[in-house]
């Protein structure tokens, strides 16, 4: 292999494909990257052996050819290089890199011990715009936990439909939805529904977010591929593969209330400023509660900590229904609200132990479930 490429462009695909390399004793070439040297292109690849990533970069390509090296050494030399043109090359396998007065030698090991990663061959795919459903996806990030007895609630759950994407993760105490209206209808000849890994999820965040191109999804029965474009040429920049979590998503959909027995229109900076204040307060459960007067047009904030204090402020705001007196964990409070874009929010509450729902005043696109905390 010899090839020359610019030291930007190259640290730029290491960033991509370094993140999921991981630390493995009992498979220590998962601690590696695969360098391949092909046509006009360099390319990089790693996996977890869940997760794929595949880079490829224009090059002058002198030698075509591969070595898989540690990408820790390689990634931390290559970004420490002046901004100037690399030369790479392979001799006996070992990988010299060399640009103006820097020269080093790294050992490589054997392209063939490096894991296979899988490509999606048949069935179905999709061009959506990237920016628009990495954002939704955003929205939803943080929910999930990791779990072992209910690993489908470990990921993210996707309906594709022909004219809208659904977005949807739980934790089993709140749950949140986003909706992707789309202009153009999906050239799908049915609809597809998934839980992808949350880890893939934030993957697909970091790497295609800051991008204006369009991402192109491709379906398999326990795969996705997530694949952008160079904008010098039609060839594939960035492709991103995924295993599925398998199982049954819980049938979300059955626990939104109808109907609610207390609806309140708040201004959302007001509302998250008073949780933050009230959470330095809180009891060792993160406990906030929340009484409404409607006769004066005010829920009360109040928090108490028997170490430290209590906090109590008055918050206004379009109060109809039930008077109400209910506790929540103000972290998931919190994180609904930093998640809705509008300037007010309807909160809608049904007695201290049913489900309660947040969501962006006059948007249909994004819903917030949040149970209460029982018994107080």
């Amino acid at each position: 292999m010899k090839l020359k490429i610019l030291q930007n462009k190259l640290k730029k695909g290491l960033s991509i494909v370094e993140r999921i390399s991981v630390k493995s004793l009992t498979l220590p070439i998962l601690n590696n990257i695969l360098i391949k040297a092909e046509k006009n292109f360099l390319n990089l690849s790693s996996t977890d052996l869940e997760i794929g990533i595949k880079w490829w970069g224009l090059a002058k390509i002198e030698k075509e050819g591969v070595i898989v090296v540690p990408v820790r050494v390689f990634s931390n030399f290559i970004g420490l290089l002046p901004e100037k043109p690399i030369n790479l090359k392979v001799e006996k396998q070992t990988l010299i890199i060399e640009s103006e007065k820097y020269s080093t030698k790294i050992k490589g090991f054997n392209p063939e011990e490096f894991p296979i990663i899988p490509q999606i061959t048949e069935g179905e795919s999709i061009v959506i715009d990237g920016p628009s459903f990495c954002q939704g996806l955003n929205q939803v990030i943080q929910i999930p936990i990791l779990s072992s007895a209910r690993p489908e609630i470990s990921g993210i759950y996707f309906s594709f439909q022909k004219d809208l994407i659904k977005i949807v993760a739980t934790d089993s105490f709140r749950l949140g939805e986003k909706k992707l209206f789309l202009r153009k209808t999906l050239p799908l000849h049915r609809e597809y529904s998934l839980i992808l890994p949350q880890k893939a999820a934030k993957e697909i965040i970091n790497i295609f977010s800051e991008k204006e191109e369009k991402l192109k999804i491709y379906f398999s029965a326990n795969q996705i591929l997530f694949e952008s474009l160079m904008e010098e040429t039609s060839h594939p920049e960035i492709r991103l593969i995924s295993r599925l979590i398998e199982g049954e998503y819980p049938d979300y959909q059955a626990i939104f209330p109808k109907k609610s027995e207390t609806q309140i229109i708040l201004k959302k900076n007001e509302f998250l400023n008073q949780l933050r204040t009230a959470s330095l307060f809180a009891s060792k459960m993160n406990e906030v509660r929340l009484k409404t007067d409607i006769k004066k047009g005010e829920i009360e904030i109040f928090s108490q900590n028997p170490d430290l204090g209590e906090y109590r402020s008055f918050l206004p705001g379009k109060i109809s229904g039930k008077e109400i007196e209910v506790s929540f964990n103000y972290r998931f409070l919190v994180d609904g609200l930093l998640n809705i874009k509008s300037s007010e929010v309807l909160f809608e509450l049904n007695g201290e132990e049913g489900p309660s729902i947040l969501k962006p005043v006059a948007d249909p696109s994004y819903i917030y479930l949040v149970m209460p905390i029982k018994g107080t």
